[in-house]
């Protein structure tokens, strides 16, 4: 992260239409987003009432003022040394796996917050397919940590991206949810460093298998041509530095694919944030990553 640039902890700004997001702003192209927009004055009011009220912690059920508790925060989210492109955990002191030294991907570097295990992989899913968007706060809290730390010291300067932008959703699965879990986070995080968001520029236009029902040689050819620039994209993505935001990563192909085609639409570099990051090779052993 750059010195001195202070992360905001404000509520939300004035949202803005059409799922765009000015410098500044934060905006919306799915249900929650629609209805926060709605109503951007009573923001500040709800969320320090919410912050006001008792809760239980998602993970131990205990009563505390935090949706996940300072006690499990600090049992479960332990950090572990992870390449720096892909953010495969590694041996101490390594800064690249094997896999993408052979192969380097498409994107620039990753940054993950969790395993995809007890009890994050619990919470992503409730986020995911339980509309927990309560959740969208803690697991924010945990990548922007990460964002802001390599182990147990600073992580090294680097500069932060010019846009974010959500892994996006097909049509079918968001009119199926009626919500775009990575957007919740990616919007939460471009409020926080100031950033803009957009959830209008890649898009996904059909859905695929999951990855890890696939065998590595398939994984790739599952996603290819799965995402697209959207026609506003090229001028706004030229030459500038771009986040993508998920809620978890597999095998890091579909990451790989959507890299590729934002660096074929204008992108100077991609880099992924992501909250959980399952095992490469412990995959079948790992939590099921659901799509």
């Amino acid at each position: 992260m750059q010195p001195g640039r202070a992360v905001r902890q404000a509520a939300l700004p004035g949202l803005q239409r059409g799922g765009i997001v000015e410098e500044g702003g934060v905006g919306g192209t799915d249900m929650a987003g629609s209805i926060l927009s709605a109503m951007p004055l009573r923001l500040p009011l709800l969320a320090g009432l919410a912050a006001a009220l008792p809760s239980l912690c998602a993970v131990c059920r205990a009563w505390q003022s935090r949706r996940v508790c300072a006690d499990c925060v600090a049992r479960y989210s332990r950090a572990a040394p992870r390449c720096g492109r892909c953010a495969a955990q590694v041996p101490a002191g390594v800064s690249r796996c094997g896999a993408c030294l052979k192969h380097p991907p498409a994107f620039d570097h990753t940054v993950a917050a969790l395993p995809h295990a007890y009890p994050w992989h619990r919470l992503v899913a409730a986020l995911k397919f339980e509309a927990a968007l309560d959740l969208v706060g803690p697991l924010g809290e945990r990548l922007l940590c990460a964002l802001q730390t390599d182990g147990a010291g600073p992580a090294p300067a680097r500069p932060l991206p010019d846009l974010i932008l959500p892994t996006p959703l097909s049509r079918q699965r968001l009119a199926q949810r009626g919500y775009n879990p990575s957007w919740q986070i990616a919007r939460w995080l471009a409020a926080r460093l100031q950033l803009p968001a957009r959830a209008d520029l890649l898009l996904r236009h059909r859905d695929t298998l999951p990855q890890l029902s696939l065998p590595p040689r398939r994984r790739v050819a599952n996603v290819r041509g799965a995402f697209e620039a959207s026609a506003a994209a090229r001028p706004v993505l030229q030459g500038r530095q771009v986040a993508l935001v998920d809620d978890v990563m597999t095998t890091g192909a579909t990451a790989g694919e959507m890299a590729r085609v934002l660096k074929a639409a204008g992108a100077a570099g991609v880099q992924l944030w992501v909250v959980t990051r399952t095992a490469l090779e412990d995959g079948r052993r790992a939590p099921r990553a659901r799509e």
